[in-house]
């Protein structure tokens, strides 16, 4: 769909409080900081510098301190403790990193992860069934999972089985009844809305540590961290910004043999970024759990053994492979099932029998992103059951969405953003009109204009090492943290654009007296406008040779012509 460029205005706000020349001398780097709403130096410095000293409290986030008197407790007695997971990358980091505090005060968990395709999410009957005859836990703790579980907890509970739920998705109704249930959802005034199941479980490690000191060194595992919070898209804002930030840093030294294969697989390099997890490490540790098991991407990271780490990160790079294969053919079916029968006016809601559940969400967001739309794709079995995934736009909140179309539904849960649920195929037709109604009442008419936001404009005289220093120092990148999106106008091709397998361009552009060299992904799959250009594009930094160089990406060209 076509964009309507938009370039935000110079934010004009109180100086008061900032001296902004004391920060930085860059009208680019001051527009993009001013924007962010800062009150003051101390919270502009904290944004620059995020430090760990920072961290708050963990025992700010609701029913912590029932949830670490009852983990010492079972350590003390000996119990029998089963991890419950999730088999997404917020998951297995959540139990790599729980289950290696919980070793080094000497106990010995199990992990459980559930089968997405026989058993699906969370606690399931089915998923709690298995893990109650494998394990007999006395004290179960899930993970990434659990908030609106409140049946299965309940069984589990009158079979003698106490649970802890460390949770981040949002609460339905009532809360299970259980030992604790930390979520900061749970309480409306928790400090901690951002965090994912894998920040909930650092603070968790770190509220034990205060109780009962170890030697386990918990600034070091901020590598899992890193990984399960961009790969979840939770904000990039207050903590997580730290947890990011700093777990990059320790990812590019850790000292996990099947991280360090999986990131040099992946083709990796330094300096590690966040779009470097949720494109090529995030996907991979995916991919296991989205067509087999996710043991393998559990697996690779916890073992210490580097034969193993090598095979896993070679088994997580094929089944990755044979995701894109799948996710491309339901995508394309998709598409050619909406030219035909759906009108995609208000939202999309798609489904066909045999659609691999474990790769709708991608097809949901790859629909969503390319027309704008709130998205459903599900997949029935033979026996008419469903498995869907849904992808939203800014304004629309899927649990609200399905919150009113549940009569049509099995079960559903998610974020405002990204959701998952079940249904039967008899109750699609209803469901899909449901949903589309939901999405006419929630949005606005220009919530459904796609746009393309342009943060500032810059000249090619302008792109330089100072620059890019500072550029990065706005990273991590990513939800709550866009990174930004740059306007040059008046950019003309200088040679011929060169092809790169076959789909993306190399372009060699010239702006007045100043050359540049640009990469365009996906650029080859239609006609350049006819120049001179309006481009849109983002920076990077690129490492040759030891030296860190500015590097172009461009993500729309057209004919220069006025912009909002």
């Amino acid at each position: 769909m076509e964009k309507r460029w938009i370039i935000a205005p110079v934010e004009k706000l109180p100086d008061h409080a900032i001296r902004w020349t004391d920060v930085c001398d860059m009208p680019c780097i001051l527009a993009l900081l001013k924007r962010k709403g800062f009150v003051t130096m101390e919270e502009v410095t904290a944004f620059l510098q995020p430090r760990l000293g920072s961290l708050r409290d963990p025992f700010l986030l609701p029913n912590m301190t029932a949830a670490v008197a009852r983990i010492l407790r079972a350590i003390d007695d000996r119990e029998r403790v089963v991890l419950f997971g999730d088999y997404d990358v917020d998951g297995v980091t959540s139990l790599a990193l729980l289950a290696e505090m919980l070793r080094s005060y000497g106990a010995a968990p199990e992990l459980f992860l559930p089968l997405r395709m026989e058993e699906g999410y969370g606690l399931s009957r089915e998923s709690v069934d298995r893990c109650l005859e494998q394990h007999r836990p006395q004290l179960l703790i899930a993970v990434d999972c659990g908030t609106s579980s409140i049946d299965e907890i309940a069984e589990l509970k009158r079979r003698g089985v106490d649970v802890i739920v460390l949770d981040h998705h949002e609460p339905k109704s009532a809360l299970p009844d259980c030992v604790a249930v930390v979520n900061p959802k749970a309480e409306a005034t928790c400090v901690f809305q951002y965090l994912c199941s894998v920040g909930i479980v650092f603070k968790l490690c770190h509220a034990l540590l205060k109780t009962r000191p170890t030697n386990f060194d918990l600034k070091a595992n901020l590598d899992l961290v890193a990984l399960g919070t961009v790969a979840d898209i939770v904000p990039l804002e207050n903590e997580n910004r730290i947890f990011v930030r700093r777990g990059m840093i320790e990812m590019a030294k850790t000292q996990r043999p099947g991280l360090r294969k999986l990131i040099e697989v992946a083709a990796v390099r330094s300096p590690i970024a966040a779009e470097d997890i949720a494109f090529r490490l995030g996907p991979r540790l995916n991919a296991a759990g989205r067509l087999a098991t996710a043991e393998s991407a559990l697996q690779l990271l916890l073992t210490k053994d580097e034969a193993e780490a090598k095979v896993l990160a070679q088994l997580l790079d094929a089944q990755n492979r044979d995701r894109q294969g799948v996710e491309k053919k339901i995508f394309g079916e998709a598409e050619e099932e909406l030219s035909k029968n759906v009108d995609p006016a208000t939202a999309i809601v798609l489904g066909a029998r045999d659609w691999h559940p474990g790769v709708l969400g991608i097809v949901a967001s790859r629909l969503t992103r390319k027309y704008h739309r709130p998205t459903i794709v599900v997949g029935f079995e033979a026996d008419g059951l469903g498995k869907g995934s849904g992808r939203s736009i800014k304004g629309l909140s899927l649990v609200e969405a399905l919150g009113r179309c549940e009569k049509w539904l099995e079960k559903f849960g998610g974020h405002e953003m990204a959701a998952g649920l079940t249904m039967r195929e008899e109750n699609f037709p209803a469901f899909a009109e449901a949903f589309r109604q939901a999405a006419r009442e929630l949005l606005s008419a220009e919530a459904f204009e796609p746009r393309l936001h342009l943060d500032h404009e810059l000249g090619f005289s302008e792109l330089n090492g100072d620059l890019l220093r500072w550029h990065q120092a706005l990273q991590p990148f990513g939800n709550g943290n866009l990174q930004p999106m740059f306007l040059a106008r008046g950019v003309e091709p200088a040679v011929a654009p060169q092809v790169l397998k076959e789909k993306h361009l190399v372009l060699r552009l010239r702006q007045k007296n100043h050359f540049r060299r640009a990469i365009f992904f996906d650029g080859a799959s239609s006609p350049l406008p006819p120049a001179p250009w309006d481009m849109a594009f983002r920076l990077s930094a690129d490492e040759y040779e030891g030296e860190t160089r500015l590097q172009i990406q461009v993500e729309a060209l057209r004919a220069s012509a006025p912009i909002e």
